[in-house]
């Protein structure tokens, strides 16, 4: 039987469920790492620690999660959090490695030539701008649940969306897949 998310939370929150808690975590590690690659140049080490730093701040403050969003929009603010405390005990940020980002999982080598410059044009933003335009460009959500999971104002994440938009084209312009 397949449970929704806040029955899984209960579980977990009630009853301690520990099955149910690995559930979420499968729900949502692929989507989560995904993100984080992104966001950290695609230094998989990297990503994968924060989402394990994610995940086991999830567990200790799941008792909190009231339900009012998404526990996906919670997940991320809590992911977010992780991202943004690394770039601020790290600087300045380590440069990308383009030929260091795999191949596998693109459904061909034009989709992972994209997410690659993508990888690239992103590192020349601040986290918080980069984090705005991934969930807005790669993760297709609203500028409200851009702000909710960054836990700012809705006109500071349209303003970092509107002007990453105009340095992301310059970068994109050019972009020709295989190049």
């Amino acid at each position: 039987m397949a449970y929704d998310d806040q029955a899984l939370i209960s579980r977990v929150v009630d009853e301690g469920d520990e099955r149910a808690f690995t559930e979420l975590v499968k729900r949502y590690q692929s989507q989560l790492r995904y993100s984080l690659r992104q966001l950290t140049g695609w230094d998989e080490a990297l990503a994968d620690d924060l989402a394990q730093e994610t995940f086991i701040n999830v567990y200790k403050s799941l008792h909190q999660f009231q339900g009012n969003a998404l526990f996906f929009t919670w997940l991320y603010r809590i992911a977010y959090n992780c991202f943004a405390a690394h770039c601020r005990r790290r600087k300045p940020e380590v440069q990308l490695a383009l030929d260091d980002i795999p191949e596998q999982g693109f459904s061909d080598e034009t989709e992972a030539d994209l997410h690659r410059d993508f990888a690239r044009a992103l590192k020349i933003f601040l986290p918080e701008q980069r984090m705005a335009l991934h969930l807005s460009y790669q993760r297709g959500l609203s500028h409200g649940e851009i702000a909710e999971i960054m836990d700012c104002p809705l006109g500071t994440v349209k303003s970092y969306i509107s002007r990453g938009q105009e340095k992301l084209k310059q970068q994109m312009m050019s972009w020709h897949p295989g190049e």
